[in-house]
């Protein structure tokens, strides 16, 4: 990972904008769009800066980090501190494809396929899961049992699969009916390869779902970075002889 992706809350918040036409006019429709205010040079209070120029960049650059800004340059990813990505809105859920300014039409292409997929109203799930909280919370009280159940229901073909356009109907249903937490398992995962491309397709899916990783020294790190970031890493020479909670890992060479 070259850069870290984040998503700025921008609500009321001053945007430098540094000059005009339709890179500028693009990157002001942006701003707009997240709830920012635009100025055209800094003042107090700003703390972001777009640059839309062909000449001089760098000097106004130089001028607003010392400043104390984070910049963007439009087509001079040298001169950038973070770049913009393309963006897929289901308000209030937001994906973003960034390549670190590399190239922004490899980022529209994969835009537009995961547009293809995602219905209208994955938004209105988010909203719904995000109302019933507190449903769930009393539904199942353990946190790990809580997004264990959430992740069932979400997975491909469950009760609230994301790609099912009516989803958002159906979490009162799910959290008044049977849902079962699954029980918790081990699953041995042996690695051909220090490639993560070389995964397979179940190692893939079972490293973005365990719980609990274990594993040898020397793992390659590439490997347990397509992990969940929240999953617990254990260093070991063998398997656990009695699982934790959830969906453990043991990784062998």
């Amino acid at each position: 990972m070259h850069q870290l992706p984040i998503f700025l809350n921008l609500t009321g918040r001053t945007v430098v904008l540094v000059g005009e036409g339709e890179a500028a006019d693009a990157k002001a429709r942006l701003i707009v769009r997240a709830g920012g205010r635009i100025v055209p040079a800094w003042e107090e209070g700003a703390s972001l800066a777009f640059v839309a120029l062909d000449k001089g960049a760098e000097a106004v650059v130089a001028d607003l980090r010392a400043r104390g800004l984070l910049v963007n340059v439009v087509d001079r990813p040298d001169l950038c501190d973070f770049t913009t990505p393309a963006i897929v809105d289901r308000a209030p859920v937001t994906i973003a494809i960034g390549t670190g300014g590399a190239s922004a039409g490899l980022a529209k292409a994969i835009r537009q396929r995961i547009e293809a997929l995602l219905p209208a109203r994955l938004g209105a799930l988010a909203a719904a899961l995000h109302a019933a909280r507190g449903a769930m919370k009393a539904r199942w009280p353990a946190a790990a049992d809580r997004r264990r159940a959430i992740d069932a229901a979400l997975a491909a073909g469950g009760a609230l699969d994301p790609l099912d356009g009516d989803a958002a109907d159906k979490v009162n249903d799910w959290l008044a009916g049977d849902a079962a937490i699954q029980p918790s398992r081990l699953e041995t995962i042996v690695l051909t390869s220090a490639d993560p491309d070389e995964l397979t397709l179940r190692a893939a899916r079972l490293l973005g779902e365990a719980d609990h990783i274990f594993h040898p020294a020397g793992t390659p790190a590439a490997i347990l970075n397509r992990a969940r970031a929240d999953a617990v890493r254990h260093l070991a020479d063998a398997p656990p002889n009695a699982s934790p909670p959830g969906l453990s890992l043991w990784l062998s060479f």
